[in-house]
């Protein structure tokens, strides 16, 4: 079954340890003003698989609007979409290829999982202003106190990770759609303003294509590469039963169209050396409606899509931000954005992307 208290904890970050080995995470202390909290994330796995690691030092997302409403205290969640839970696929928070491979801990500056965290971690307990936000599954309040930093009640939150896509065996069980693990830091800006910067986490074991209904893996694993997104195999036959992620991307959006009605455009990318075949591919909104496609994209080429506003249950992006979703014949996610209302804000202007 899915994660029984999944949650999102608001405060300011005290005080912190690093992993070692004998304890492969990294500890934080959160105070929210009332209580006290322990963050623990996982730098090392526990099946022996590495974590592969993505830091955003600028995200821009339309979850921080609603992050930054909330007060600091534990928060649980609806697994579901149009909420504040993270599904790094449904919710275009990550592209496969981005995440690294990084050791726990290595000789030498800003090379290991302990340096990235703490990096970010220091910043924020040197900012009175800042705060941090962790997503993943609460424990507590406990009887005893805290055994890392010793207040009392124990209590906390982990599964700071993906969780779903995993194997066969004793973390199965943890699979769900809306419901991964996540650090998001809010900083202070000069102007005001805040600045965002998220740490995602995932398991070289765990898979990146889940199922709706359950988030376990719906495609193989690739041998040639392994723990990595799946990649052509055959040049020629694309796509193919292991989806070609990244193949085909979303570079631009028209979202705020200076015309009467809206004409609300969408620019796609081939990055193959042949022709893609789009039929029955379809582009989606933060909604789950979608707009079916057809025809072809040449190799290198642009395409821009033009949405129908007109049809029944049509794309709609939305002034106020969104998400937009490029999906195969087969229902399978092939490549994913987000965009603020902030990045909307001017009319006639087109968004562009680049992950």
């Amino acid at each position: 079954m899915p994660l029984k208290r999944y949650s999102v904890l608001k405060g300011r970050p005290i005080r912190n340890r690093l992993g070692t080995g004998g304890s492969p995470h990294y500890q934080i202390e959160v105070s929210t003003g009332d209580d006290n909290f322990r963050i623990a994330i996982n730098v090392r796995s526990a099946d022996g698989s590495q974590v592969q690691f993505l830091v955003r030092p600028r995200f821009e997302h339309p979850i921080t609007t609603g992050l930054a409403a909330i007060e600091p205290g534990v928060h649980p969640l609806e697994s579901k979409p149009g909420g504040l839970a993270l599904d790094f696929i449904r919710a275009n928070l990550a592209q496969p290829w981005e995440f690294m491979l990084l050791p726990i801990s290595a000789t030498g500056p800003d090379n290991d999982l302990n340096d990235k965290i703490d990096s970010y971690v220091q910043r924020a307990m040197a900012d009175e202003h800042a705060r941090i936000y962790a997503f993943g599954e609460t424990w507590g309040p406990e009887a005893k106190a805290d055994v890392y930093f010793g207040f009392k009640p124990g209590q906390g939150i982990h599964d700071i990770h993906f969780n779903q896509g995993n194997p066969p065996g004793p973390f199965a069980a943890d699979n769900g759609p809306y419901q991964d693990g996540g650090l998001i830091f809010e900083f202070s800006a000069d102007d005001g303003t805040s600045l965002w910067t998220a740490i995602f986490l995932k398991f070289q074991s765990q898979a990146w294509h889940t199922a709706d209904n359950g988030g376990a893996a719906i495609l193989p694993p690739d041998p040639d590469h392994p723990g990595q997104p799946h990649t052509p195999v055959d040049r020629d036959a694309i796509p193919m039963l292991t989806v070609p992620d990244g193949l085909v991307r979303i570079i631009a959006a028209l979202v705020n169209d200076t015309d009467s009605p809206e004409q609300e455009t969408i620019t796609l990318l081939n990055t193959a050396d042949v022709p893609v075949d789009l039929t029955g591919w379809a582009i989606l909104d933060i909604f789950k409606h979608r707009q079916v496609l057809d025809g072809s994209i040449a190799a290198g080429e642009v395409r821009k899509i033009a949405l129908d506003g007109r049809a029944l249950n049509a794309v709609q992006l939305s002034n106020r931000g969104g998400l937009i979703t490029l999906v195969n014949a087969d229902g399978v996610k092939v490549h994913g954005v987000s965009y603020t209302a902030d990045q909307a804000r001017q009319p006639g202007r087109t968004i562009p992307f680049q992950q």
